[in-house]
């Protein structure tokens, strides 16, 4: 059995986690001006909402999978997916085809960022894990830094095509790296019995649930659909022989409380990374780099959070960084909400994300390290993609409704054709349309982001709440156990 080198492991999985968060703030600084190429701001929100739905639906499956098979061939299957996904979004010639691929893109995704942070879990000691999920937020926040950086500029001097295409170069070496470097011992289960009956019925809950959320009219009736989806799920989950999300692990409240609060934070996330650039641009009237700069005081004060608060974990514990970060990610919240306004000077909104990603930073990774802390080897292939599997839908449920209300605002007077709206995102802003058409559309698109940001202010509320309940935990050293790993490294 030859030994896993820790360094280009660690390596590698950085890299798949940077493709990821790169993925993420390239896009939403490009979507405007995709809109204004492609089309179709009716469905502005399912470039998202697709890419996270295929994400959130896969990543509990391959956390099984990972924990019966091994995680070097899931999370290189998923790496392979999104890279080669990646390369049909920048062919997209129309909406339907680009959200099509986002589909796909998501599938590989839904691998990726959730057996990385398993594969640390298994390599790192609870004390290591600490300062490398630190590192690893470092991580995200470079990605997202140079993301809006990135996608103005391709924007600007290139097609939006390009913002896909740069993930081909790093995920290839990602998996180069993992091959050659990463190397796991594992006793597999003579017989494996999977869940596919829970699997489906968690499939066709959440496709239900995303989009009863986000609809009006007849689309509503899918919300009883989903809660019976949900619970029938839930029932095949507590009589099959390999779960793929086992019900018995929401008893620890440490799970419990860390999946709910997650969940909650990461639906105001991701209306952040989505909604404010949009914001800028179309009520502001702002650039794409302009748009971009709004999310970097978040993206850069995450990281550095996230780093200050894995040397703290190991001597105050994890609940004191969660409740604080928490309380911090709903003040900014609250500012957002009352500082984005049209005319209103930047610098305060930018105050306000930047607290907002200190919040997040600790309390982020804290439950991370948290849950992950909770079980062994065994089961934490589950209860990471568990923790991400809540974070992820929290998040596409999150952007779901809220989309959902900008279109609903944007449609509400039909003398105005969607095209207005359209052209609105353009690279001229609308100033071929009337000002009265002008003034009706930015009002709109106004009244509906402003609903968003408070939206988005009372998930940080209810995600304070929860973490006041998030119990005092001993923490004590976890010896990695799933590779063999020689001390010279």
């Amino acid at each position: 059995m030859r030994a896993t080198h820790r360094p280009f492991t660690t390596l590698a999985l950085a890299l798949s986690l940077f493709v990821a968060a790169l993925e993420l703030t390239v896009v939403s600084t490009a979507m405007p001006t995709v809109v204004s190429d492609l089309g179709g701001i009716q469905s502005y929100a399912w470039v998202f909402t697709a890419y996270m739905l295929s994400s959130t639906i896969t990543v509990p499956i391959y956390g099984k999978l990972a924990d019966l098979y091994g995680r070097k061939p899931i999370i290189l299957f998923g790496s392979a997916l999104f890279l080669g996904s990646s390369i049909a979004c920048g062919l997209s010639t129309s909406m339907n085809m680009l959200i099509a691929f986002r589909v796909l893109q998501g599938l590989g995704a839904g691998a990726m960022q959730p057996i990385a942070l398993t594969i640390i879990g298994d390599i790192y000691t609870l004390e290591q894990r600490a300062k490398v999920q630190g590192a690893f937020s470092a991580v995200w926040g470079i990605a997202g830094l140079a993301g809006p950086l990135t996608g103005g500029l391709i924007v600007k001097y290139l097609t939006w095509h390009w913002v896909f295409f740069i993930n081909i170069p790093i995920g290839i070496a990602s998996m180069v790296l993992l091959v050659v470097f990463f190397h796991e011992q594992m006793e597999r289960k003579a017989r494996v019995q999977l869940d596919f009956a829970g699997a489906a019925l968690l499939c066709a809950g959440v496709v239900a649930l995303l989009f009863g959320v986000q609809g009006t009219g007849r689309t509503l009736l899918a919300l009883p659909l989903a809660a019976v989806l949900l619970t029938a799920f839930v029932f095949a989950e507590l009589r099959a022989a390999e779960p793929i999300i086992p019900m018995s692990l929401f008893k620890i409240p440490t799970i419990a409380i860390s999946s709910l609060a997650g969940a909650l934070f990461t639906a105001a996330q991701f209306g952040a990374t989505t909604y404010v650039p949009l914001y800028v641009q179309g009520v502001l009237g702002g650039s794409a780099t302009m748009a971009g700069a709004m999310l970097t005081p978040m993206i850069v004060a995450w990281p550095l959070a996230s780093v200050i608060g894995g040397r703290l974990m190991l001597r105050i514990g994890f609940r004191p960084l969660i409740i604080g970060g928490l309380g911090l990610a709903t003040l900014g919240t609250v500012l957002m909400a009352l500082m984005l306004k049209p005319g209103a000077s930047l610098l305060v909104p930018r105050i306000a994300m930047g607290v907002f990603g200190v919040g997040l930073g600790f309390s982020a990774m804290a439950t991370m390290v948290a849950v992950q802390t909770s079980v062994g080897w065994e089961l934490r292939g589950v209860v990471t993609a568990g923790s991400m599997f809540f974070r992820t839908i929290g998040g596409s449920l999150g952007v779901g409704a809220m989309g959902g209300v900008m279109v609903a605002q944007l449609m509400n007077d039909p003398s105005i054709p969607v095209s207005a709206a359209t052209e609105l995102l353009g690279p001229e802003h609308g100033r071929s349309l009337s000002p009265a058409v002008l003034e009706t559309l930015g009002s709109a698109l106004n009244h509906g982001l402003s609903i968003n940001f408070w939206i988005m202010c009372a998930a940080m509320v209810a995600a304070f709440a929860v973490g006041l309940f998030f119990p005092k935990m001993k923490q004590a050293s976890t010896p990695p156990n799933s590779v063999d790993i020689p001390a010279a490294h």
